[in-house]
């Protein structure tokens, strides 16, 4: 049996004749904390059974905690002499089954498959009514018993209303079709025919939207197909916000929910919320349904943060900025603050970058 540094002083100065203090060196110990270890005595180590019972205490409040965290956490109960070490407690948990999977990033984009795979059309491109361009995108949904469903959904970018959603318990073409349908549908009453020519739709490269059933229905109905290209969110902006507003507003504030019917309909009444009551800054703070019906540009209420106002600086302001922030020029320093100020009098503010580097 493994012998703790104590006791193997013990050993030394009794069995040996060696000194309190030598013994205590051989382990890098004072000899303080000896006398103080035994003050305390030795504590009696943990049974596997009492360790196994708290882990399963903390497990039931808190299912996915790591063993890194439940090792710290026993050694605050118990005390860190009497727990074991910790590969010996991560070997323990593994023997018995308690080490946690590493979760899998859910992913609902497959884009290695055979189909073809179309080029961006929409880089730069601003829609002015509705039914110019409608983005596509797929998002899970949690579900009580550990298990998911996912939510179809297509966009229309220029109003950011949902003209077609469905919330099925698969990844399977045959669903995000059905959004499709329904907001063909819906486009098809308002122009009211079967041609839907000049609107692009637009989404990422899954098997779902290269299939030849989802292409050959966009051609059908004279629609273009467009899709990302360099894998970068920013690319389908519109879709990714809509999937996170919904995610948040919908699903993430409440219990997960029972099954899919239970999903849908809650789903479904939030997104006639979405549609008709909820107001977007990004279209001048109307409903998607009004600004749906109406054309020109849209008025985007929000701004994008602005750092120190840099946007209003002059070369000479930013430089100065950087040397009293400490920036890349290193720490304030009066000395080099004049003679930056001396050097931009005699050089050109628009080579003044490169040339103060040797300032």
């Amino acid at each position: 049996m493994k012998k703790t540094w104590g006791q193997a002083v013990t050993e030394l100065v009794s069995g040996r004749g060696v000194e309190v203090s030598s013994a205590c060196r051989l382990f890098g110990r004072s000899r303080q904390a000896y006398y103080r270890l035994r003050a305390c005595g030795v504590k009696p180590s943990l049974s596997e059974r009492s360790i196994l019972e708290k882990v399963d205490a903390i497990r039931s409040e808190a299912p996915g905690i790591g063993c890194r965290k439940l090792w710290l956490m026993l050694c605050s109960v118990f005390g860190r002499e009497r727990m074991p070490g910790r590969d010996r407690f991560f070997r323990l948990l593994r023997r018995r089954g308690l080490v946690l999977a590493r979760p899998k990033p859910r992913r609902t984009t497959d884009s290695n498959h055979r189909y073809h795979k179309w080029k961006n059309l929409v880089r730069g491109f601003t829609p002015t009514a509705a039914n110019q361009l409608w983005v596509a995108d797929i998002t899970y949904i949690p579900l009580e018993c550990g298990g998911t469903c996912y939510l179809h959904l297509v966009t229309d970018a220029y109003s950011h209303k949902v003209v077609g959603h469905k919330v099925s318990p698969s990844l399977r073409a045959s669903e995000s079709l059905d959004a499709l349908r329904q907001a063909i549908a819906h486009a098809v009453a308002v122009r009211g025919t079967d041609r839907l020519d000049g609107l692009v739709h637009h989404s990422d490269r899954g098997v779902q939207y290269c299939c030849d059933a989802y292409i050959g229905e966009l051609g059908r109905h004279g629609i273009s197909v467009s899709m990302t290209e360099d894998y970068n969110p920013t690319d389908n902006a519109v879709a990714e916000r809509v999937n996170g507003i919904i995610k948040q507003e919908a699903v993430n504030r409440r219990r997960a929910f029972a099954d899919i019917a239970t999903a849908g309909e809650v789903i479904g009444r939030y997104i006639d919320f979405y549609n008709t009551r909820r107001p977007h800054m990004s279209i001048g703070n109307n409903t998607p349904e009004t600004a749906h019906a109406g054309s020109g540009e849209q008025k985007r209420l929000w701004k994008r943060k602005k750092r120190w106002g840099m946007e209003k600086m002059t070369m000479e302001d930013s430089i100065f900025a950087a040397i009293l922030s400490g920036g890349p020029m290193g720490p304030p320093d009066k000395d080099r603050e004049c003679k930056v100020k001396r050097h931009i009098s005699r050089c050109d503010v628009n080579h003044s970058c490169t040339s103060i580097q040797s300032v």
